[in-house]
């Protein structure tokens, strides 16, 4: 309670239960206002939930009947999405002005190939298979174009950008303004990382998981493919052949896809969040008159 906070708010599986002890321990458990933010969107662990906080946002329904199972009131459970970066929630360049900024082909389909901002995963064998299939051998000219975000893998970048390509590339290290590159794509391959997951729904982006931490992203999956926003592949060449298929003949299962993505999408839930937690402090009363006198006796042990 170092610095005597009027509202706390969790964003970790393992800041809970801690925290709700001192607060009780110092009786400021009905003075502090303490909210979990949940920022996995399926596979949650126990220490996710405690029935002592005043406020559990979950991401998904799935996770709000696993706080209900564990003893959450139906009071203390909101569902609004999980919080991403409020640019992707402000209207953004249409799909031209975007590929026109960003200097890519204004008439191709384009995929987005991603590994977290680490670059994991297998970024540069689906990068060459995207290569290969995105090129008709035939008519001798590609159907698609690729932009690969190797995040902070500059061997990874360096790797890539020594190939002769036959289709349009982009390779980009880390991104700061990725809503904009989503905005100028048609899909998405990455793994199942939530937070990727819920930008690119809000993009409306049909999503290709091809690998997950085991684990908290493990539940990712099935939330996705159940969903009908996209499927999972371990193999770049399948993966590289959906994408193909997806760009060529099965236009309208790309759409698909796009539509039950956008259907899931919770852009607003950042502040939804925060409009909540006002309205609890609110109902609290006024604030900075919490007495923290036994803080420092708590410290100083």
């Amino acid at each position: 309670m170092k610095y005597k906070p009027d509202i706390i708010i969790s964003v970790h599986p393992l800041m809970q239960h801690i925290p709700l002890w001192v607060l009780k321990w110092q009786n400021l458990q009905n003075r502090v206002i303490f909210a979990t933010v949940i920022t996995d969107l399926n596979t949650c662990h126990p220490t996710w939930f405690h029935t002592g906080v005043d406020r559990c946002y979950c991401p998904s329904d799935e996770v709000s009947k696993r706080a209900s199972l564990d003893g959450l009131e139906s009071s203390q459970v909101r569902v609004f999405g999980l919080p991403i970066r409020p640019s992707f929630c402000r209207a953004v360049l249409n799909k031209d002005d975007l590929r026109k900024e960003l200097e890519m082909d204004p008439n191709l389909p384009a995929v987005l190939l991603m590994g977290g901002g680490e670059g994991m995963g297998p970024v540069r064998k689906t990068a060459k298979a995207l290569g290969d299939a995105l090129f008709d051998r035939e008519l001798r000219r590609p159907i698609g174009q690729i932009v690969i975000i190797c995040g902070r893998n500059k061997k990874l970048g360096s790797t890539l950008g020594g190939y002769e390509w036959k289709v349009p590339v982009k390779i980009r290290g880390f991104e700061t303004q990725m809503e904009k590159w989503m905005g100028a794509c048609d899909c998405i391959i990455t793994k199942a990382g939530p937070g990727t997951i819920a930008e690119a729904l809000i993009r409306g982006l049909p999503i290709i998981l091809n690998d997950f931490i085991p684990g908290q992203e493990v539940g990712n999956v099935p939330y996705v493919v159940s969903n009908g926003a996209g499927i999972y592949s371990k193999s770049p060449k399948e993966t590289a052949n959906h994408v193909a298929k997806w760009f060529g003949p099965e236009k309208e299962e790309l759409k698909r896809l796009s539509e039950n993505a956008l259907k899931l999408a919770q852009p607003d839930a950042v502040f939804d969040i925060v409009k909540d937690i006002n309205e609890l402090a609110r109902e609290r009363g006024p604030m900075a008159q919490i007495s923290y006198s036994l803080t420092s006796s708590f410290y100083n042990r």
